[in-house]
């Protein structure tokens, strides 16, 4: 897949765009029977069903009608357009309530989140969010991801730092899954019947006593899995990794705030 990146436009345009500020606006005359949320809608939908290549300005209008120019008088190009078409995305997610559950459940539930928001529109994960756009949609998902790991004892940076690495390996399952659907697609066969087609060939070549542990390791997971990649075993596997490591670096804090604690309570006499 192409990667797209967000924030590649006009910024000031962009932020007026995305909060919907009436200074944005720059149609002149009377109204027209589109709106900025009409264009974001169809090209999301476009996106959806062919991907984001599809995208461009003579497609959507396409799609809504109209000429072409027409829609520079809503979204000045394509970089804006992504922009209002991810944070749109954003808004429109499911969110979880997941108040007095243990944390782990919590941050599990803002993963699932997110791998849903790729099932959903699967053009999202192939989009890099370095410089997110700061619209509505962002900030409200900032704000409720943030939450879940909120009162654990970790630092503003450590919580930043946890939510990046999550949505950054939920982002990366997407793309995986994505890139196996594809090879299924381009060769016509599932996984199974890929390596029964090429098993005479990889007998020949995958010598045991050349390779005995990838041979070995290979097969095993070949044989637990159904294929070389199961997808969905490394998202589930990958998580709980991640969740392991919040949890060290969780008890981590809560010691040593522990111990700040106790030192802080001495009664100072010698």
């Amino acid at each position: 897949m192409a990667t797209e990146r967000t924030s590649a436009g006009d910024p000031a345009r962009t932020l007026h765009l995305l909060w919907r500020d009436p200074a944005a606006d720059r149609r002149r005359g009377p109204r027209r029977g589109l709106s900025v949320d009409a264009v974001v809608e169809a090209a999301t939908a476009v996106a959806d069903t062919e991907g984001l290549d599809a995208v461009t300005m003579r497609r959507v209008a396409q799609e809504l009608g109209v000429v072409p120019m027409t829609l520079y008088t809503y979204v000045p190009g394509k970089a804006e357009l992504l922009d209002l078409m991810l944070d749109a995305a954003y808004a429109r997610m499911p969110r979880a309530e997941t108040t007095g559950q243990p944390w782990r459940q919590r941050v599990a539930a803002v993963a699932e989140e997110n791998r849903s928001l790729f099932e959903r529109h699967p053009w999202a994960a192939s989009v890099s969010t370095t410089r997110p756009p700061l619209g509505p949609g962002q900030m409200a998902k900032y704000e409720h991801e943030l939450s879940v790991l909120d009162d654990l004892g970790l630092s503003d940076v450590e919580m930043d730092d946890c939510l990046s690495h999550l949505l950054t390996f939920v982002q990366a399952c997407a793309r995986a899954k994505a890139d196996a659907r594809a090879a299924q697609h381009d060769s016509a066969m599932n996984d199974e019947q890929w390596w029964e087609s090429n098993a005479p060939l990889l007998t020949r070549v995958l010598d045991p006593e050349v390779y005995p542990t990838a041979v070995r390791v290979g097969a095993a997971a070949g044989a637990a899995h159904g294929s070389a990649y199961h997808p969905d075993h490394a998202y589930e596997f990958g998580l709980h990794r991640v969740l392991d490591a919040f949890a060290a670096l969780i008890d981590r804090s809560r010691s040593v705030d522990a111990s700040a604690s106790t030192r802080g309570s001495g009664s100072g006499v010698e």
